[in-house]
């Protein structure tokens, strides 16, 4: 082993010792170097490799009506905006060369906006603009104030796509947005192509401010009711998200997870329909100067609202009075139904078997007490209706017919009769996907609450019975009458047929039977008779028709005021008609609701008016008509057929199945097609054949032009023509020799 010689490895050692510790001085120095003195520099650097990630939003779906119209729809809407520091100035030269362009293009660019937003003059986009670029703002990371506004808005409001185009090539916007500064935010907004058309069913979407990742305020959509709001995860479908990367002065882009669009979404509501409706009823608000106006149609087999109005009097800033779906009072709007109510109250009964329909009531007068409290007929000032019959009780919508059955065979067990109700479907929760829906409150006796509104005393009973003393909404009302047209079968409105996208159902929403029987079949038949019994020869007689049966009843009810109050100055009316057409065979349901203030008023003769002009106008709509029915028996279905290619008029004729006598077989026409004329006859055409001779002139008199030409030429004759239609008259004789150089002048007429 040879022996360690320290005096030449220690020196060694501590050269590199030495060495070793003057490299980590240097590193710690120019760390201190760096963190100190380049701070700002490398600041700056990494502010250039920024790494974030956007959300892309998804196009919202449509929504169709039950055709396939299209009735929402989103387009994209852009909001401008100018940032004043583009890239944070940090290419120093570049921001010089702006400020020059900004000197020499300032004015252009005005002049342009101009042109586009005229509601601005070219000074006052000019004054914003500078205002923007002269305002002084703090860095959120330095705390230093510099000077340029961030996202300073070119135009407040929203533009569309076209307008979007027209703004980007005006000076300065046309650059790239990390160097003019020009930037913008994109979002979907919904487009009605019919207007307010059902626009409180089908739904809109409103907007509000939220801040981003960034910190920046930005617009966003939300549904705000309706089937908009029902339907939301399905239309909105999901963002996407997009990884972006500054490098340098370039930010890339790179989608991470692309946006899945929204479902569309086809409804029951029938265009044709809900105009139909719609008009009715303003018509009829118009005419009688009423507060509100509510109808909706429904098909009886399936449920299905193919119309719902909601229109309400409004007053605008001017003073001026309009009449405009507000709030969607066909599913809210809980009041008293009034006489609507009778068939419910009657329909237990008949059903209980306390009654039938030869029940005799004595009316007397009109006016009967009732536990102390007055009971009065519509014409009780007439002397009333004396003895009548539970049919005829409801044919004449009588207060006291009603409610002295009710109270005699109920009384003593009052919730006997509300659980009837129950069982009758009026109290049905229809569990509706539209918010702001509210069932129908019937309410349970109860004599130990404290509560006033819950309170049941003697007097309810029969005040209940006539449609008082409930809450029900127009929904509710129409779904009961659509299952007594339905034999009994209660159908849940249904508003969505279906969920579509990319052309392909992915989901579908069948009728919903609520209830099997709402009464036994008998009982049901016996309500259709009366029904049609109040409209043929009762107080529905305007809602009927002179060319189908028509079921229904009508209501006249007082409503309370926002205090409750019945006698606060004006009387406040609730005008109703309900029912079914065609009546020996419903398709479809309908209610028609009015509110108004004071007298006349009249469920029958207003409301009632309203449903006539809808039941006529769908019927209208849905009628059809063969074109045989327009020909008497003496018509004689056979076409003119002009002389000439006789191959060609009988194919024509052949495929109309009109028989055609030509003389030959169809192999025959194939290898030689004959020219003639045809002989219109009474359920048959006749066609004879005559050879042209070669070196005559044709007769072409009656022919077409084409086949007219084509003989003349074939002949060996030039052709000039005139006019258009059939041949009338030629210049060349038929049956004259043809000459070379010969030409024949034709003159066509329209017969």
């Amino acid at each position: 082993m040879s022996k360690f010689k320290s005096d030449k490895v220690l020196p060694r050692y501590f050269f590199i010792a030495v060495v070793l510790a003057l490299i980590s001085i240097a590193v710690i120095a120019k760390a201190m170097y760096i963190m100190t003195v380049k701070k700002d520099y490398w600041e700056k650097v990494a502010a250039r490799l920024v790494q974030e990630n956007d959300t892309v939003s998804a196009v919202r779906g449509n929504i169709l009506s039950c055709d396939g119209q299209l009735m929402a729809s989103s387009i994209p809407q852009y909001i401008v905006y100018m940032d004043f520091q583009p890239g944070n100035n940090q290419d120093t030269a570049w921001a010089r060369k702006l400020d020059s362009l900004w000197t020499e293009k300032i004015d252009s660019l005005c002049e342009g906006l101009h042109n586009i937003f005229r509601q601005r003059s070219a000074e006052e986009f000019k004054e914003n603009l500078l205002e923007g670029r002269n305002k002084m703002v703090r860095n959120k990371k330095t705390g230093e104030m510099t000077k340029g506004a961030r996202y300073w808005p070119i135009w407040k409001k929203r533009i569309n796509y076209n307008t979007f185009l027209e703004v980007k090539k005006l000076p300065l916007l046309n650059l790239p947005p990390n160097k003019g500064g020009f930037s913008w935010e994109e979002f979907n907004t919904r487009r009605h192509p019919f207007g307010s058309l059902a626009l409180r069913t089908i739904g809109d979407i409103g907007s509000e401010k939220t801040r981003n990742a960034r910190g920046r305020i930005i617009t966003k959509d939300s549904a705000r009711y309706g089937l908009e709001l029902a339907c939301d995860t399905l239309l909105r479908g999901t963002p996407g998200i997009i990884h972006r990367q500054k490098v340098l002065n370039k930010r890339l882009g790179l989608v991470v997870a692309p946006p899945e669009n929204g479902a569309d979404i086809v409804t029951t509501i029938d265009v044709n329909m809900q105009d139909l409706v719609e008009r009715a009823v303003i018509d009829e608000l118009k005419k009688i100067n009423g507060d509100m106006g509510v109808a909706i149609l429904m098909e009886v087999k399936t449920g299905d609202v193919k119309a719902i109005a909601n229109i309400e009097r409004a007053t605008d800033l001017q003073g001026n009075t309009h009449y405009m779906e507000l709030y969607n009072r066909a599913v809210s709007y809980r009041c008293e139904p009034g006489s609507v109510f009778k068939v419910a109250s009657f329909l237990v009964a008949l059903d209980d078997g306390v009654v039938d329909t030869s029940y005799v009531i004595h009316t007397g007068g009109g006016q009967m007490m009732m536990h102390g409290r007055n009971m009065k007929d519509h014409n009780w000032r007439k002397g009333g209706y004396g003895d009548m019959n539970v049919a005829h009780a409801l044919e004449v919508s009588s207060n006291i017919g009603v409610s002295y059955v009710i109270d005699r065979f109920y009384g003593q067990h009052p919730e006997k009769y509300v659980k009837g109700l129950y069982r009758v479907g009026i109290h049905e929760d229809l569990k509706l996907p539209i918010k702001g829906y509210l069932p129908p409150y019937i309410r349970m006796p109860d004599t130990k609450t404290t509560d006033r509104a819950k309170y049941w005393s003697k007097t309810t009973l029969p005040w209940m019975s006539i449609g008082y003393e409930t809450q029900i909404a127009p929904i509710n009302t129409v779904a009961f009458y659509n299952a007594i047209a339905n034999n009994g079968k209660m159908m849940q409105p249904r508003f969505i047929k279906k969920v579509v996208k990319d052309g392909k159902t992915i989901q579908e929403f069948p009728p919903v039977v609520l209830k099997e029987r709402i009464a036994k079949p008998q009982t049901i038949k016996t309500m259709q008779t009366i029904l049609t019994h109040v409209v043929s020869q009762g107080l529905g007689r305007k809602a009927g028709s002179p060319s189908f049966a028509v079921a229904g009843k009508t209501g006249t009810a007082q409503i309370a005021d926002a205090d409750g109050s019945y006698h606060s100055g004006t009387t406040r009316y609730w005008l109703s008609f309900a029912g079914y057409f065609p009546a020996d065979n419903p398709r479809y349901t309908c209610i028609v609701c009015l509110k108004k203030s004071g007298l006349p008023a009249s469920g029958g003769g207003m409301s009632g008016v309203v449903f006539h002009h809808i039941s006529e106008g769908v019927m209208a709509q849905n009628l059809k008509l063969r074109v045989e029915d327009a020909c008497d028996s003496t018509s004689i279905m056979t076409p003119e057929v002009k002389n000439g290619n006789i191959l060609a008029a009988d194919y024509i004729l052949r495929h109309l199945n009109i028989r055609s006598n030509g003389g030959w077989d169809d192999s025959d026409i194939t290898r030689n097609p004959v020219w003639g004329k045809a002989v219109t006859e009474k359920h048959h055409v006749t066609i004879s054949r005559t050879e042209p001779k070669a070196g005559v002139i044709p007769d072409v008199i009656g022919m077409g032009a084409r086949d007219a030409v084509y003989l003349m030429e074939k002949s060996g004759v030039t052709v000039k023509l005139n006019g258009r239609g059939k041949v009338k008259s030629q210049s060349l004789a038929a049956g004259k020799a043809v000459k070379p150089g010969m030409k024949c002048e034709l003159l066509l007429v329209n017969h």
